[in-house]
């Protein structure tokens, strides 16, 4: 007797281990509490990241071809400016050419007066067209010898001008807004020597 009221407690125990390992297994459909509710959120965060990394990347090749662009811009702007940077001043010249020839073709029938006004004529505009254009001209005569525009030819005493001083221009030099395209080519003074004055003395 006592053997058969020991095998329904056998039976039951079996039942809730049964139970128990059941419980702890996921639904056919995925959703039981095992495996959770499916992540959804991990894909659309992966999916959001890699839409940004997109964009992100589109906007660098933008930007890469954009540098580009902007280079090669600058470089023809660049290689026009050494190639017409003298249009302008060129185009001033042209007058002073015109004035030259025309001088020339009325050569034959001008005089001696006539001919030294109209180089005086042409001076005066090449002056002033080279002034325009920030070309100065360096005529040191009297002035203190400066060694960063000057170039001393010779070294002669005067009583003239101060020791140290441009006694004489050879040539006059010049300068473009303020960088010196040719210095002046000049004599400086010097003190002149003092006489003894004792001459020879008779024994």
């Amino acid at each position: 007797m006592s053997g058969q009221h020991d095998r329904p407690e056998s039976g039951q125990d079996e039942t809730d281990e049964s139970a128990e390992v059941n419980a702890g297994k996921s639904a056919p459909d995925g959703t039981g509490p095992a495996n959770g509710e499916p992540d959804n959120d991990a894909d659309a965060g992966l999916a959001e990241l890699k839409a940004l990394a997109d964009e992100n990347w589109d906007r660098y090749l933008r930007a890469a071809a954009e540098l580009e662009n902007v280079r090669k811009r600058a470089s023809r702007d660049v290689e026009k400016a050494h190639k017409f940077a003298l249009e302008r001043f060129c185009s001033e010249l042209l007058a002073v050419k015109d004035s030259l020839e025309m001088g020339l073709a009325a050569a034959d029938k001008a005089d001696v007066q006539s001919l030294l006004a109209g180089k005086e004529a042409t001076l005066k505009l090449l002056t002033a067209t080279m002034e325009r254009f920030g070309v100065a001209e360096l005529n040191p005569e009297g002035e203190p010898f400066d060694p960063q525009e000057h170039e001393a030819m010779s070294v002669q005493p005067s009583s003239e001008v101060e020791p140290g001083s441009v006694l004489t221009v050879f040539q006059k030099g010049y300068a473009l807004n303020g960088r010196l395209l040719r210095p002046a080519r000049v004599v400086v003074a010097s003190a002149v020597p003092e006489s003894s004055g004792d001459g020879d003395k008779e024994e």
